[in-house]
């Protein structure tokens, strides 16, 4: 949002993602590609037994790891189960969604599958006695399938970044922002990253994740860290107030949502009520995503003109500086603004395209 603001204190510690893979089979030539299991996050913890793909390989931890890449040298935590193809994550990639619905209170054992109120999918990574897996994220990891069942609104959309790709560029990030409820949330702007040549698609996703990066320190904060700042983001001259409490509506999620009058907006738009339901932002994956991608296709700020028709329209990502923030623009803070740029042209190389001209404002 085009305002001052500091970033937002990890609003949950000590978070496990690991979702569990595909059986392995054995790599041979007589044999289909094996489905890649779900990618390697390095800020995940994983245990004893869980697969995951990094490098077009599966791997299989041997115990309990954390920032470490798989190979086969380092400490031998991992164990390289051959290559892999195909999208995967959750039963080989063919498994149909058909899990039950999560039922708050029932206990689930580590490995069971739920499907969300939101639509997505979920594994116990702990067993536990029903907690919501939006919220107790030490108890479940995303889990990703296809084919029946609805594949959790969305999961599987065409979005340019792969999820490899996407952890790539986030490898420090908060379980909380899950590739899962970014594809999610696209179902609200089908036009985002799906407009124009192959190559803008990809340097608008570029530049929408290389901002929401710079307002995160790297999908790391959720909630603005600065609580002192927080009963600033009521306008009283709005007629519909503050009904959460004045305290409310400060900075959350990837573009850091605040003021009453723009979750009022945010809201109206996305069908949800975040004027008294402000905390969904920092709740459920899905809807924070909904609101960044929100201010990115409707929000002007001083640009003249929304991030996405920036980038559609060859205007650069300069100009989507301005529109989320263009306090740091014109020698503002001249700092801020190279730190988005260096992100968008390290996420442009990952996607393998150029970055475009117009970069700075």
């Amino acid at each position: 949002m085009p305002r001052p603001r500091v970033l937002a204190l990890l609003a949950a510690a000590g978070i496990a993602l690991a979702a569990a893979g595909a059986a392995i089979l054995p790599a041979t030539a007589s044999n289909a590609a094996t489905a890649c299991a779900a990618a390697y996050n390095n800020s995940a913890v994983y245990t004893g037994g869980m697969q995951v793909s990094y490098n077009s390989h599966n791997w299989t931890a041997k115990w309990w790891t954390q920032y470490e890449a798989p190979s086969t040298g380092g400490s031998g935590v991992w164990a390289d189960n051959g290559s892999c193809g195909g999208s995967g994550g959750g039963g080989g990639g063919g498994t149909a969604c058909n899990y039950p619905a999560w039922v708050a209170g029932q206990y689930y054992a580590v490995g069971a599958i739920v499907r969300y109120t939101n639509g997505l999918y979920y594994q116990a990574t702990h067993e536990n006695p029903g907690y919501d897996p939006t919220i107790s994220t030490w108890f479940w990891s995303p889990y990703a399938c296809s084919g029946g069942g609805g594949g959790g609104g969305g999961g599987t959309t065409g979005f340019v970044v792969s999820e490899a790709q996407f952890n790539q560029m986030f490898p420090s990030r908060n379980g909380f922002y899950t590739y899962a409820g970014l594809t999610d949330a696209m179902a609200k702007y089908p036009a985002f990253a799906k407009t124009g040549s192959d190559t803008v698609k990809r340097q608008e996703a570029a530049a929408f994740l290389a901002n929401v990066g710079h307002e995160t320190g790297g999908l790391v904060y959720i909630n603005e860290i600065n609580t002192a700042n927080w009963p600033h983001y009521c306008d009283y001259s709005q007629p519909y107030g503050c009904p959460a409490g004045q305290s409310a509506y400060h900075g959350r999620g990837p573009i850091q949502l605040s003021w009453n009058f723009n979750y009022k907006a945010a809201g109206d738009a996305l069908g949800v009520d975040l004027l008294n339901n402000p905390d969904l932002v920092a709740t459920n994956s899905s809807i924070s995503w909904q609101t960044g991608l929100w201010y990115w296709m409707t929000g002007t700020g001083n640009a003249g003109t929304t991030s996405h028709n920036a980038m559609v329209n060859g205007q650069g990502f300069g100009t989507t500086i301005r529109a989320i923030n263009s306090i740091e623009c014109n020698g503002g803070n001249p700092g801020q603004v190279q730190s988005r740029v260096n992100l968008y042209n390290q996420f442009t190389a990952i996607l393998g395209v150029p970055a475009g001209g117009n970069l700075t404002c």
